[in-house]
């Protein structure tokens, strides 16, 4: 059985594969915390849900939150997991030694105020994020600014 670490690393570069840019851990304006956002070519977001071990997706019933932030929704899981158990409406990547795109999800597009909001607010995390790795101590003013509205 793999650990989140390996399937989060795993599902990144898959993500990374088909174009889309990732930012790990990432608060939503409704104060839940995606595990992976991308940001897709076509300006769509994709929200990745990790899930190591079943009971963790049992005990972890708040994904559907998610849907009002992302176009696509998907499940990240390790190969031994029972994925017939996954919801019919999600996307589903498996991660063995690497990760593939085993089921697309239904498409549900954002309104467009909320996709112009989140691609704002994807810029500064990102943005940030690179900065905090540049100068690690001037980050502490900048997180204040980045809370989600």
């Amino acid at each position: 059985m793999l650990g989140e670490a390996v399937i989060r690393r795993e599902t990144a570069r898959l993500c990374l594969a088909l174009g889309w840019s990732v930012l790990h851990e990432v608060s939503l304006p409704n104060g839940r915390r995606a595990d992976i956002l991308a940001l897709r070519a076509d300006g769509g977001f994709v929200c990745i849900e990790i899930k190591s071990r079943l009971a963790d997706f049992r005990s972890d019933q708040k994904w559907p939150e998610y849907r009002d932030f992302a176009d696509a929704l998907f499940f990240a899981v390790d190969v031994d997991f029972p994925v017939e158990i996954l919801p019919g409406d999600v996307g589903v990547i498996v991660v063995a030694e690497d990760a593939a795109l085993i089921r697309p999800p239904p498409a549900h597009p954002i309104a467009t105020a909320r996709r112009r909001s989140l691609t704002l607010q994807f810029a500064r995390l990102a943005a940030a994020r690179l900065e905090a790795l540049r100068d690690p101590a001037g980050t502490s003013a900048s997180r204040a600014g980045l809370r989600a509205d």
